[in-house]
Formats: structure tokens, sequence, C-alpha cells
């Protein structure tokens, strides 16, 4: 599961307020090159939970190098960090885990890097 996806996701359980962000807790960590696309990164970071994304990064040990904050215009320039962002969102990938709601403490594994996030019927 790429970070992308991470900061995404919500949970979805029965009296969830708001279900965001998931903690991660990974044992299994890859990192896999794919070409770099400032455009894309630019465009995504609109829809980023910044704050969320620049947190889950530190805790998996990535984060190093990304601004705490967005610009207010919500684009960078400087593609030493836009490269960084890329790395990050893209190219770090939690393969084996889980992910966890932090209203109800119920977990969901992430298995050959798919999170399974289905809800029994009572959920």
């Amino acid at each position: 599961m790429k970070l992308l996806t991470h900061n995404m996701m919500r949970s979805h359980c029965k009296g969830v307020v708001n279900g965001f962000p998931l903690k991660l807790s990974s044992t299994q960590v890859d990192v896999k090159e794919i070409e770099f696309n400032p455009d894309f990164i630019n465009r995504m970071l609109s829809r980023l939970e910044w704050p969320a994304f620049v947190q889950i990064a530190n805790e998996l040990g990535v984060g190093e190098g990304l601004p705490e904050m967005l610009p207010v215009e919500q684009k960078f320039e400087d593609e030493d960090v836009l490269k960084k962002i890329h790395h990050v969102l893209l190219e770090v990938e939690v393969v084996e885990g889980e992910l966890e709601c932090p209203e109800t403490g119920r977990k969901f594994p992430i298995s050959g890097g798919i999170p399974d996030m289905r809800l029994n019927e009572d959920e």
C-alpha cells in the first residue's frame, strides 16, 4: 500500500464520525522506483491531508526532508522537495502490516501491499 493510498483511506465502522487518519504499523516496507512526474505531484498536493501525510511518513522513518506545511498556493517549485514527496507518496510501499481505526481501534490487515478494509455485518 502506497502512502498516497493511506492518505485517502478512512474507517467506515459503525458509529465512526471521522475515521481519519488510520494508524499504520508495518512489518515490511519496500521501496520501488517509479518515474518522477512533478506535475502529478503538484496536482496531488491539494488532495492530500498534509499533516497526516507528514506524520505517517515520520512514523515510518521516511519523512526527513518533507516540509512541515504546504505553501499557501499548494504548489512546490523546488525539484528536490518534489522528488522527496514523490518518493514518500509513490515509492514507499507498506507490504505487510495493519491499519487501525483511530476511533474504534478496529484493526485491518495489510497483506501483499493490499489493505483489507472489509467489515463484519455488525460493524
